[in-house]
């Protein structure tokens, strides 16, 4: 959606990234999550351990 090469993306800091985003999409206005909401979100996905073969 950035019509960013690869190589434009791999060098450009999450600073620049941001900004593009925004420049694109608009400022964020949504609040970050609090930690109830990040609590409730990790209870509903929680990470799943990954089986590695041989190990």
């Amino acid at each position: 959606m950035l019509r960013l090469s690869p190589d434009a993306f791999w060098r450009a800091t999450p600073r620049e990234i941001a900004a593009a985003a925004e420049g694109m999409f608009g400022r964020r206005t949504a609040a970050p999550l609090n930690c109830s909401e990040l609590a409730a979100l990790m209870a509903r996905f929680p990470d799943r351990e990954t089986i590695h073969a041989g190990r």
